[in-house]
């Protein structure tokens, strides 16, 4: 295999992830999560 082609690969599997990554934090049904999460500082004694 050729060095740039394999830079091409990982360039594009990292991509991918970001966008998994994007896709998982944006979902309408963790809003409810990060909300209770950003709430924790204010709760502790």
């Amino acid at each position: 295999m050729e060095i740039n082609l394999i830079r091409s690969l990982v360039t594009v599997a990292a991509f991918a992830g970001f966008i998994a990554i994007l896709v998982w934090a944006y979902r309408p049904s963790r809003k409810a999560q990060f909300d209770e999460a950003a709430q924790l500082p204010f709760l502790s004694d």
